[in-house]
């Protein structure tokens, strides 16, 4: 690999969600900054939308690190499920036991006396949804089901739901048009912009043990941000490449021609014109 390379500890541009490599952007900011003043209002619904790779997972994971003691959080990492299912996975997470096998109207029971134990408790339950955009609408009939959990005072339960444009697509359905009309707060992530981007591999080459000058040149930094239209998981793909292809020559800074090659090696870029030469 090329760490000993450049002098880096760990490698830099990896695809996994790293909260440790937290880069804040404006649309993080603002999407972040959206969230939590819905989730401390008791909005019942709040919607993050984002093409593939915009750092919907990231956010999703600093907006729970960020919500204080006062609130009891769940993490539904894919909710292609039944309604019943979806009852006790969310059980599961908050911690609350449910009888397997009940019928529906006994588990949604069940679920809203353990709401209801936490409002007495003072706490606010909130609930996240990643890849919403694959549940069934049967499923986000029950989740509006759900937000109907109230006290005179508050809701029950506060649901976020991440997911790809493809979210707003389902939600447009007539079958859920209720739920729809029940999300007051909503943001549509976009991607890096060009002014920040070369502040972005900055902060990663940093935060992976870089200390020298910069690795990318003005030239590659303008191609890697057009060819990716700034999408953090693409940015992260091409650098990674570029990176190779710099190290296999023996060189210290990543040119145009390394991330042309790497452009070319990767699904979901196309390349500009103009680049060919």
């Amino acid at each position: 690999m090329y760490l000993p390379h450049f002098g880096l500890s760990e490698v830099p541009f990896g695809i996994t969600p790293d909260t440790s490599f937290v880069f804040t952007g404006t649309a993080h900011q603002e999407a972040l900054n959206t969230l939590l003043i819905a989730a401390r209002s008791g909005e019942g619904f709040m919607k993050i939308t984002g093409e593939v790779g915009t750092g919907k997972t990231l956010l999703c994971r600093r907006f729970l690190a960020t919500l204080g003691d006062n609130f009891v959080t769940a993490y539904l990492p894919n909710p292609y499920l039944e309604p019943s299912t979806l009852l006790l996975a969310l059980a599961e997470e908050l911690g609350v036991v449910l009888d397997k096998d009940a019928d529906q109207y006994h588990q949604l029971k069940g679920l809203n006396l353990a709401l209801l134990n936490f409002a007495r408790q003072n706490k606010s339950v909130l609930v996240c949804i990643d890849e919403a955009q694959a549940m069934p609408l049967e499923t986000m009939e029950m989740l509006r089901l759900l937000s109907n959990l109230e006290t005179e005072k508050r809701k029950l339960l506060q649901i976020v739901l991440f997911g790809q444009p493809e979210l707003d697509e389902k939600l447009a359905n007539p079958a859920v048009r209720q739920l729809r009309q029940r999300i007051v707060f909503h943001y549509r992530l976009g991607g890096l912009k060009r002014g920040e981007l070369e502040h972005y591999l900055s902060h990663r080459l940093r935060v992976a043990g870089y200390r020298g000058h910069g690795v990318f040149s003005t030239g590659s930094m303008r191609l890697i941000h057009k060819v990716s239209q700034g999408t953090p998981r693409l940015v992260n793909i091409l650098a990674h490449k570029a990176m190779l292809l710099a190290y296999g020559e023996g060189r210290q800074e990543v040119l145009p021609k390394h991330m042309r090659a790497a452009a070319a090696d990767t699904e979901g870029v196309r390349l500009p014109f103009w680049s060919l030469w």
